[in-house]
């Protein structure tokens, strides 16, 4: 009991103590905080974002997220946090957000992007090409490419790193909760429903780093290494009259037709079939080879190049200011809501149980009734085909029977 209240109390303090930087549940008044990227695409490359709770939701109406609105279109939209994270500050980032694919989707990002940028930040000109410290978050394209983005911009090597290992999502048509959480301790942790999906060091995941050993390139194989397992055997000959062997003959079983004609049909000649007597081109057998000394390992040698760095995770180096979705899908549908970004994965926790969990049971019953009423109408539109069917059957034999 004790220990309980203990760990209970120590949730609530570091609740209490986190910082949130941005936190978005798309009220009436979304649009003052978001930007469209309008200078990004021309205006009919981009898709119209419609605030909606979708056609399954929570119970409550009002409780609106965004949602893509055209097919085959670029969504570009950004939004300032309230107060800019900052990497030397050694603090755990926490991205949430939550996802629901109503469409069912079969080709479409769905990602949120951390982005630089300060009071320079070009909102409307967001896109693909504009620096980020964070892509996160699910990108499906067919049945054999869904997987959850986990990607951070490293300075030293001007490049965006993409996680090693592939991360899945969901492609079912509920929400579901994406949380990312990077540490200065150099590790990472992925969550979907707020469960642990994927997790590991930056270094082992990731190419930050070059690799700690690399092959000698004073070391050459020698010339006289024997890397070859078998040999012919010296002692095994060709027996006499191998090649003579023909590879098909005559067919045995063959007859010349009655009705074969040699004047008009030329020679008869049987079939050929292949010979159950040849064997193939003669090779000798095989024996070990008595000098094999095994394959040659090149030897290594510790990297000069290589250099741990201790600032792996510090993707917001000069302070990330803004968040933003740069998106194309193929069917549009996509709901994203929920949105938070904070130092604390217990404060990112809390909050998915005031909005994501609370309404997530509501949500799936709303579905499966929606499910059951679509299949019954499916039902009895085949049906009504089938009656249709039968009463143009009917008509043709009437007029079968008067004609």
């Amino acid at each position: 009991m004790i220990l309980a209240r203990t760990l209970a109390l120590a949730a609530v303090i570091s609740s209490a103590s986190a910082e949130v930087y941005f936190k978005e549940q798309f009220d009436d008044g979304w649009k003052d905080r978001w930007t469209v990227s309008s200078d990004w695409k021309s205006s009919s490359e981009l898709g119209e974002w419609e605030h909606t709770a979708g056609e399954w939701h929570g119970g409550d109406a009002d409780d609106k997220g965004i949602k893509t609105g055209q097919d085959a279109k670029f969504y570009g939209l950004s939004a300032p946090l309230t107060k800019a994270f900052n990497s030397k500050d050694k603090k755990d980032l926490v991205i949430q957000y939550s996802v629901k694919h109503e469409q069912k989707i079969d080709c479409g990002g769905a990602y949120i992007k951390l982005l630089p940028g300060g009071d320079k930040f070009e909102s409307t000109k967001f896109g693909g090409d504009t620096p980020y410290g964070v892509m996160f978050g699910p990108d499906i394209c067919g049945s054999s490419n869904k997987r959850t983005h986990v990607i951070f911009h490293y300075d030293k090597k001007d490049d965006n790193l993409l996680i090693k290992k592939n991360v899945g999502c969901e492609d079912d048509q509920l929400s579901h909760l994406y949380t990312l959480v990077l540490r200065p301790d150099n590790t990472f942790e992925v969550f979907v429903d707020n469960k642990s999906v994927r997790s590991g060091k930056l270094d082992d995941e990731f190419d930050f780093l070059p690799a700690a050993e690399i092959k000698d390139p004073d070391q050459k194989k020698p010339e006289d290494w024997v890397d070859t397992k078998e040999i012919p055997d010296p002692e095994d000959k060709k027996p006499d009259g191998y090649d003579d062997i023909p590879a098909e003959i005559p067919d045995p079983d063959a007859a010349r037709p009655d009705d074969w004609d040699d004047e008009d049909d030329g020679e008869w000649e049987p079939p050929m079939v292949d010979n159950p007597e040849y064997e193939g081109p003669w090779s000798p057998k095989m024996i070990p080879n008595p000098d094999y000394k095994g394959a040659w390992v090149h030897p290594m040698i510790a990297n000069p190049e290589y250099e741990f760095d201790e600032e792996m995770y510090a993707v917001c180096k000069d302070g990330c200011t803004h968040v933003g979705f740069e998106l194309w899908q193929v069917k549009s549908g996509t709901i994203f809501d929920d949105i938070i970004v904070t130092d604390s994965l217990e404060e990112a926790q809390k909050f998915a149980e005031e909005t994501f969990f609370k309404k997530k049971d509501a949500e799936k019953e709303m579905f499966d009734e929606a499910e059951k009423k679509r299949k019954e109408e499916e039902e009895a539109a085949m049906g009504d085909e089938d009656d249709y069917d039968m009463d143009d059957m009917d008509m043709g034999d009437m007029m079968g029977d008067e004609f």
